[in-house]
């Protein structure tokens, strides 16, 4: 049952990804989550719109980003999407490896990773699908990976 759903098509910009971390904080909050989780989902959201505007748009104005909010009763469930290249799990750098260390991006994976439940990465045609699932009562640094 979804007590709560809803869905922003917004442009490839810092403002979008400003707009989709205050929705998915604002709604969190009305959620039985802890302070603490709410801006861990707020940050996790951050990062994963940044990844759609930055690296799967490349901030083309042409191209749009699209944010969903469920509110199951048992879970926050946040999707984002992108126009962009796409992007494939095993394509991602593991940002723990030595010669990684020291790299100025790649982390957000891993943040949004350590932050949220459970994390879905899906190729569209085209474009990207990042789901967030952020489950009631438990703590963060549970996460499971996967791909669908």
């Amino acid at each position: 049952m979804t007590l709560e759903r809803v869905s922003y098509t917004l442009d490839s910009t810092l403002d979008s990804v400003n707009k989709a971390e205050q929705a998915a904080e604002q709604l969190a909050a009305r959620m039985p989550f802890e302070e603490e989780d709410c801006h861990r989902i707020a940050m996790a959201v951050r990062e994963a719109a940044v990844n759609a505007v930055l690296h799967g748009n490349a901030y083309d104005p042409g191209k749009k980003m699209t944010v969903s909010f469920e509110n199951t009763g048992k879970a926050l469930v946040i999707k984002i999407s992108d126009q962009g290249r796409g992007l494939r799990d095993e394509d991602i750098p593991n940002p723990l490896a030595e010669e990684n260390l020291l790299k100025q991006s790649g982390r957000g994976i891993f943040l949004i990773r350590s932050f949220m439940d459970e994390v879905r990465i899906r190729h569209l045609q085209p474009g990207t699908e990042i789901t967030l699932v952020k489950h009631i009562g438990q703590s963060s640094g549970t996460a499971t990976e996967g791909t669908q």
